[in-house]
């Protein structure tokens, strides 16, 4: 823990060649941007990136006015040993968004996962996991001033429960982790918009409630924070009611931030029934419409648009289907339509 007045003196311390983006007059982002969203977008990661026909789907500004670096922002790539970084990989993403008039939205400065062993074994005191962080959060951000419209600054940081979740940040510095990691990006990119992202806060409940307080704290040490992200890692058959996600998003509005769905995807047990499909439509609609509710849901991210490179059938045994893209990357029509017709 640390107090406020020392936070705050703290605070202030390629692809080559790409497709040409095409766009039709019709599609998801379009549709978003019709409805006064800022976007509908997708994650991507660089494996992916040989695979011509996925990449001439993303690049379809009519479907995606948007891409998220899956993985290549994170700290285990950008900063594999102490001060040395390397943006490589996530330059490539940015410069396929930039080269095809996309938002880029950046994923993610702080999160207990896929961090190098020197910061999790290192032992660091309070003051030195403070110095790291810190640095971290601001080469990284600063690396990508201008071009990162949205970053997601902490990940995760929550229970189930809605306490904090152990991790060598929380266990060394406490809560202050979060509101000095706001500040850093802040510094770093003052246009930035600066995001909290987790899930399950679709559900409301305690989860919900713990990401109220920590926007609240940040807020009381004087840092900026622009946004809720709502992952969106739903399950078909149980993903809650359009009003009640629009509930749980207008909670965090009243604390005067904006809120996207950041990591959308709805799952199923494979092979999918028609049922399931069916089902599954209904529940992106929901969730969409949700958004298209709510004036300050700025737009959708969904977490990879094909089950061809879907992260759900590696972690989730027997489940999957659960993007608006198929294995064969043809849209599945019932589907698509339900996220389209969301934004009327």
């Amino acid at each position: 823990m640390i107090a406020p007045a020392l936070f705050s003196l703290l605070a202030a311390a390629s692809v080559g060649a790409s497709p040409v983006a095409r766009q039709a007059e019709d599609g998801l982002h379009v549709r978003a941007v019709a409805a006064g969203k800022q976007y509908f977008g997708s994650a991507t990661d660089n494996g992916e990136l040989s695979d011509a026909p996925y990449v001439a789907i993303l690049s379809n500004t009519s479907d995606f006015g948007q891409i998220t670096p899956g993985n290549s922002q994170k700290w285990d790539t950008i900063e594999p040993s102490r001060g040395t970084f390397n943006f490589a990989r996530g330059d490539v993403i940015a410069d396929l968004a930039e080269q095809n008039g996309q938002l880029l939205r950046c994923h993610t400065l702080v999160w207990h996962s896929q961090l190098p062993s020197w910061v999790t074994n290192g032992g660091f005191d309070n003051a030195t996991l403070i110095d790291i962080l810190v640095n971290h959060v601001t080469q990284t951000v600063t690396h990508y001033k201008g071009r990162c419209h949205h970053w997601d600054v902490v990940n995760e940081p929550l229970n189930e429960d809605g306490t904090y979740r152990a991790s060598v940040f929380y266990n060394t510095i406490g809560p202050a982790y979060i509101p000095i990691a706001f500040a850093a990006a802040a510094a770093a990119d003052p246009d930035a918009k600066l995001y909290l992202n987790d899930y399950n806060f679709e559900y409301g409940g305690a989860k919900a409630a713990g990401a109220i307080e920590i926007v609240k704290l940040i807020q009381a040490y004087g840092a900026k924070i622009d946004g809720v992200g709502l992952q969106g890692h739903l399950i078909v058959g149980s993903t809650p009611s359009q009003s009640a996600q629009t509930t749980v998003l207008n909670n965090f509005v009243n604390l005067g931030v904006e809120v996207a769905y950041t990591e959308l995807d709805i799952r199923t047990t494979t092979p999918a029934t028609a049922a399931a499909v069916t089902q599954q439509a209904k529940d992106y609609a929901a969730t969409v419409g949700a958004c298209n509710a709510v004036a300050e849901c700025v737009g959708v991210t969904i977490w990879d648009y094909t089950d061809k490179y879907s992260w759900i059938p590696s972690v989730f045994q027997g489940q999957g289907a659960a993007l608006p893209w198929d294995e064969n990357l043809a849209k599945k029509p019932e589907v698509y339509n339900a996220i389209l017709n969301a934004f009327n």
